[in-house]
């Protein structure tokens, strides 16, 4: 197919796809509700992007079924417009999981799965992969900082580095050479209904391993592999299994270590993005690609201390000025345990600071299904702002709302309010250090939040 359409065109997910096209020399549109900076960076790269879901804006070159592929996110309607013109007029649609799953099927994949951590350590392998010899193609979840972008192209390795995301069992469409499970606390449940129907994805998505693949698993999860005979099996996590960390060394602003792999140590590595959560990240992709050809401990020791980190993934907006002022850190935290790792890294980073975590939960059906747990995770900070229901691609269910949380939460000093009053509601405290967290739409505030924490 010469042409490629997209709909949820401005889908992080999506844009990786939209940018492989682009670099096939194919013509790539599609439609989005409304424009982002991720949208705005598209059409300047080449993307005809519409945001008016009414068939009559979809470009003439992309009418034709016999030479134009149609790829949509599972969060898009099944009734809206566009897909149904599309659907009805005999065009090839397939889900974007399917078409990533296409792309790579005759690569090497590096397959990140996991319910939180999979952006980061997606991007931590592929940058060292991308730093050394023989390079890769990475499809990733996140805009990685040192390349300003989500897609990398190496045209000639044989590697994919893969976010691969459970939602809609999205990951079951790959062939994973090399499989990493970071995590399996229950999510999507609106999709799974329970935890044993989400670990039986992950379950299955182990069996797509081909023999002489290799699965790399963290340390004590509920999860029951079902790998395929010749398929290697190994275990990580921060202090225990076949990949570990040894010899931690915290400075003011840096964290080194060793990794001790099955193929020897790696010294002295030092965190480009020095926060303790990032320890067992950069473990989990140094684990994959040890378990490569491309294997170079010098260039993962390069690579860790050069990584940049992934916007909204523990993004610094507002750094201290020698070791007093203001800091604002946001994150993408929309699991329970995401953002219990998230504050106990700022506080790990800022021992003694005062800190206040302003929240936007995300999606009504997680929210109904872990409220007590978003609860006691906030109560770790000093101060809680709490916003209402980010609803993403959900209706609202009655009963739901963000006060589910704010009623449990244990911490004196907390606020519930719109998100329209969030700038307005920090410009009226003298907040220390301030993290922002949550899946929504919390970061576009951050701007002006910066602006008025700098002229405090």
């Amino acid at each position: 197919m010469d042409n490629i359409y997209f709909i949820g065109a401005g889908g992080i997910g999506m844009a990786a796809l939209e940018r492989y096209f682009l670099s096939q020399g194919k013509k790539v549109a599609g439609y989005d509700r409304t424009p982002t900076p991720l949208t705005d960076a598209l059409m300047a790269e080449g993307v005809d992007i519409t945001f008016t879901p009414d068939p009559a804006t979809i470009p003439e070159a992309f009418r034709n079924p016999a030479d134009t592929l149609v790829i949509y996110t599972p969060a898009v309607p099944a009734d809206m417009p566009i897909l149904t013109y599309f659907r009805e007029g005999g065009f090839e649609v397939m889900k974007r999981a399917k078409a990533l799953g296409l792309i790579t099927r005759n690569s090497r994949s590096l397959c990140f799965a996991g319910t939180h951590g999979k952006t980061t350590t997606s991007s931590m392998a592929a940058h060292i992969l991308h730093s050394g010899s023989i390079g890769c193609n990475a499809f990733l979840g996140g805009v990685l900082k040192n390349y300003d972008s989500n897609f990398l192209l190496s045209p000639s390795s044989p590697y994919s580095v893969i976010e691969a995301d459970e939602y809609d069992r999205s990951f079951h469409h790959l062939t994973p050479t090399v499989a990493v499970i970071t995590a399996t606390d229950p999510d999507h449940l609106d999709i799974y209904g329970t935890e044993e129907a989400y670990l039986e994805s992950f379950a299955h998505f182990t069996e797509l391993i081909p023999p002489g693949g290799t699965l790399i698993v963290h340390t004590g999860l509920k999860l029951k592999p079902r790998v395929q005979e010749g398929v290697k099996v190994y275990t990580y996590s921060r202090n225990e299994g076949d990949f570990h960390a040894a010899y931690i060394r915290r400075d003011t602003g840096s964290i080194t270590f060793d990794i001790v792999t099955p193929r020897g140590t790696i010294r002295n590595v030092n965190l480009g993005v020095p926060v303790e959560v990032n320890i067992e990240n950069a473990i989990a992709a140094a684990a994959a690609v040890c378990c490569t050809e491309a294997f170079e401990p010098e260039v993962i020791r390069t690579a860790l201390s050069s990584y940049k980190g992934t916007k909204r993934r523990f993004e610094s907006w507002l750094k201290e000025d020698n070791g007093r002022g203001r800091v604002i850190i946001d994150d993408y935290a929309h699991h329970p345990e995401e953002l219990r790792s998230s504050i106990a890294s700022v506080k790990a980073l800022y021992p003694g600071r005062h800190l206040t975590v302003a929240f936007q939960p995300h999606l009504y059906s997680r929210t109904r299904d872990f409220a007590p747990e978003f609860a006691d995770a906030l109560s770790a900070a000093d101060s809680v702002i709490l916003l209402d229901i980010y609803p993403a691609r959900e209706e609202p269910i009655p009963g739901v709302t963000s006060d589910m949380i704010f009623q449990s939460v244990k911490t004196s000093d907390k606020v519930l309010i719109p998100k329209e009053k969030l700038v307005e509601t920090l410009k009226n405290r003298n907040f220390d250090i301030l993290l922002t967290a949550g899946a929504g739409d919390i970061c576009n505030y951050l701007p002006e939040i910066v602006r008025i924490s700098a002229k405090s």
